[in-house]
């Protein structure tokens, strides 16, 4: 569904109560998307915001499924603008949602908004209503000391943040075709992961978790064995 004709902004639901909405920009050349994902709850969570120059899009997109003061919580895998960029901005419409990210973001940049986030130890899970997350530590996968992916147990959704990074507008918002091949090609050509030396080890605890959908931070999200996927994609990095 398109919520804003400018823009191209579009929401979709990909899992149950899991609700996609994408932005296409026209740069690089090819284009490509920014994604949040609203998971309606008892206990709503929007998880990455967005840039603050997307925060009237993504939010006009919100409502289409809750109003936007209903948020309980905001979290983001890591600390760039396009993750968290308009968090104070949330924060300001929605009194009464907590800022959760891991505990390094947490230590890093406590003092970068104006809500003190809560820090989410390894393991830690939050419990929205039908929906049950689980914080998952992962420094440098793909880039930043303080990353992290959420993994939702309920409905077997892996929020993977910049992990499958695919180029292009982003559609369809939900795919079983292969996103590994173009996922990497983006990555040779721009080298945005970090070199650390735990990489396979932690891809092979995301994989632990046996997802049945990836929802990518860039891109279409994706439907399949994703436990596979992802040790495919440890596979590759350890060439």
């Amino acid at each position: 569904m398109i919520t804003n004709t400018q823009t191209g902004t579009a929401l979709d639901e990909i899992s149950d109560g899991i609700y996609r909405i994408s932005t296409p920009v026209t740069s690089p050349p090819g284009g490509f998307s920014y994604n949040q994902y609203l998971i309606a709850d008892r206990m709503p969570l929007l998880y990455h915001t967005g840039p603050r120059a997307m925060f009237r899009f993504v939010c006009k997109a919100i409502e289409r499924v809750l109003p936007v003061e209903e948020l309980r919580y905001l979290c983001f895998s890591h600390f760039e603008s396009d993750e968290c960029g308009s968090v104070n901005q949330f924060l300001e419409r929605a009194p009464e949602a907590a800022l959760l990210c891991g505990r390094i973001g947490a230590m890093l940049n406590a003092d970068a908004w104006d809500r003190r986030p809560q820090p989410l130890e390894d393991g830690a899970t939050v419990e929205l209503g039908r929906h049950r997350l689980q914080w998952l530590d992962a420094p440098h996968l793909p880039h930043a000391w303080d990353c992290g992916h959420l993994f939702d147990a309920s409905t077997q959704t892996l929020f993977c943040g910049d992990l499958f990074t695919q180029p292009g507008p982003g559609r369809p918002a939900l795919t079983r075709a292969d996103i590994l091949e173009s996922s990497e090609s983006l990555r040779a050509t721009m080298d945005y992961y970090a070199h650390g030396r735990r990489t396979r080890e932690l891809l092979e605890k995301l994989s632990g978790t046996r997802p049945v959908t990836l929802a990518c931070m860039h891109g279409s999200a994706w439907e399949g064995d994703g436990a596979s996927l992802l040790k495919e994609l440890g596979s590759l990095i350890a060439r």
